[in-house]
């Protein structure tokens, strides 16, 4: 089991920046492929960022491609969603997911097995 609490959403203009955190806790974190989706209000979730053992690397959606940068930190347990030049159409939740690194591709949803609570980010224009 692999209990996951994102933090750091908020309110924030367009054009700034937040850093989202995901604390783990229970099973070995380094195991696991961690990612990040969202979903905004009367939208279906969509994939976010996230990283590739077969890339070697992080994959990202498009539409956020230059703007958000995900990262890891092993020895805290701890990914992060870093995002800068918000806009008001990445107001959403944003969930935090972890999942078994064979599984492909990264940005489907049911391949990832657990998922945090989610943290709101609302962008204004």
């Amino acid at each position: 089991q692999v209990q996951l609490v994102e933090s750091g959403g908020g309110l924030v203009q367009a054009g700034g920046s937040l850093r989202l955190s995901c604390a783990a806790s229970g099973r070995t974190f380094s195991t696991y492929r961690m990612g990040w989706f969202r979903q905004a209000p009367g939208k279906e979730r969509e994939f976010v960022a996230a990283f590739s053992w077969s890339l070697g690397s992080t994959i990202s959606a498009d539409s956020v491609k230059g703007r958000f940068t995900i990262s890891r930190d092993n020895a805290q347990n701890t990914v992060y969603l870093h995002m800068n030049s918000l806009k008001p159409e990445d107001t959403a939740v944003y969930y935090c997911a972890a999942g078994p690194w064979q599984r492909v591709p990264v940005t489907a949803g049911g391949n990832y097995d657990y998922w945090g609570q989610g943290t709101q980010v609302t962008v204004s224009s």
